[in-house]
């Protein structure tokens, strides 16, 4: 990805050039990242190498590894608590995958996508792409995404289901966007813009996840509260403003996706408060990464467990209980353990051990100087593709899925 640091990461974001036409704004590509600053990335450069679903009231944290290692063999039978899936759950799968196998992004270059599930030997029920609101170069006039109609179908298809992070911001991205406050969002200065949007993904009329403005409860997007001139209450109120234009519109078609940064240290701002209720949410979601101690940024090594446990608990027990789950972003370094068997184990226990996560997206791609990708050894790619066979992940069978908000599989 290139070039802006955002406080967080480091999160940069890709300086799209002000000579891009409107034809060529309409198909760039963003990466999706650990945030949006890896979202609005379009290239990574390599590193050197080498239907009703029962959602459980608590977990078991004596079970909780604090070691850095884990088992090589995981034990035949886990701790018992309440949120253990008495059997295995369905789940939608899929990726973000970046231009490092092909030099293309999907769903821009489809062909990357053949190569990844090449690797994987499963066909994705889920393609991850994003946009912003605008791009804003400094030389010029902003020019505004319209809905991705021709990505969409292109996925559709294909059999997977469009996975689509949407940001009321511009890039260049930086932390002050004072066109961009969410106050503006809520003022109406962008109403026509995103009814325009919400008109056109009405007229495609087939479903799709739209995850909005994601990992808020973080510091390092302009959307997030306490940052870019943006005060309490302002999420929660931006986001019922955009959902009402969507529900005026018509726009049935949408799964509205509220998605946290995961917390296992309870750092960030409380998501109990950006929560925009149950009647506008239809599935959270969850991000989070092992960034283990690769030199760009090493934090220490991470189970999944160790990383999503604590913030899952609170989302299952007390803010959305009932809501299915979707990761929206994961990814393991090489750095600092076996990523090998981090994957192992995520894709083993996430059926079982996380019964409200009905949906996984893998970060397929380079960035931040990070090596997120299942290929960045043999023994990877072989764990993702042996996890991903389990019965339990769903593969492309989704091209004439219909109706309104996206039921869980199975």
């Amino acid at each position: 990805m290139s070039t802006e640091a955002l406080s967080r990461r480091p999160r940069l974001l890709l300086l799209v050039g002000a000579a891009l036409s409107a034809l060529a704004l309409s198909l760039l590509v963003f990466a999706a990242v650990p945030g949006q600053t890896r979202a609005a990335a379009a290239g990574k450069a390599k590193p050197a190498l080498g239907k009703q679903i029962s959602l459980g009231k608590s977990r078991c944290n004596a079970r909780r590894n604090n070691s850095a290692k884990r088992r090589q063999v995981r034990p035949a039978k886990r701790c018992q608590s309440a949120s253990k899936a008495s059997a295995p759950v369905s789940l939608y799968w899929g990726a973000s995958i970046g231009d490092q196998l092909n030099g293309g992004q999907v769903p821009w270059d489809m062909e990357a996508l053949s190569q990844f599930e090449g690797m994987t030997d499963k066909s994705l029920s889920l393609v991850h792409f994003m946009a912003p609101f605008a791009n804003c170069p400094s030389s010029g006039q902003c020019s505004y995404y319209k809905f991705p109609v021709n990505e969409m179908e292109t996925i559709r298809r294909h059999g997977s289901i469009p996975f689509f992070s949407w940001s009321s911001q511009s890039i260049p991205s930086s932390l002050d966007e004072p066109n961009f406050q969410l106050s503006d969002v809520i003022a109406g200065t962008y109403d026509s813009y995103i009814r325009e949007w919400a008109a056109a993904a009405k007229e495609w009329g087939h479903p799709f996840f739209l995850r909005f403005n994601w990992e808020m409860n973080g510091n390092w997007f302009p959307w997030s509260e306490g940052v870019n001139g943006n005060g309490p209450g302002e999420y929660v109120t931006a986001w019922r403003h955009v959902h009402d234009i969507f529900t005026a519109v018509g726009a049935t078609n949408v799964t509205w996706t509220w998605c946290p940064n995961v917390d296992p240290g309870n750092k960030m701002q409380d998501i109990a408060s950006l929560y925009p209720g149950d009647e506008y949410v239809d599935w959270a979601s969850l991000d989070g990464y092992n960034w283990g101690t690769n030199p760009a940024r090493p934090s220490g090594w991470k189970t999944f467990d160790q990383l999503y446990h604590s913030t899952y608990d609170r989302i299952v027990n007390s803010i959305a209980p009932g809501k299915p789950i979707v990761i929206g972003e994961v990814g393991s370094t090489e750095y600092g353990g076996s990523k090998a068997e981090w994957i192992s184990e995520m894709l083993g226990e996430l059926p079982t051990d996380y019964p409200a996560i009905r949906g996984l997206v893998w970060f397929e791609k380079y960035d931040d100087g990070m090596d997120w990708p299942i290929e960045t050894s043999a023994s990877a790619t072989t764990a993702f593709a042996d996890g991903i066979q389990s019965s339990s992940y769903v593969g492309d069978e989704f091209s004439n899925l219909g109706g309104g908000p996206i039921s869980p599989p199975g």
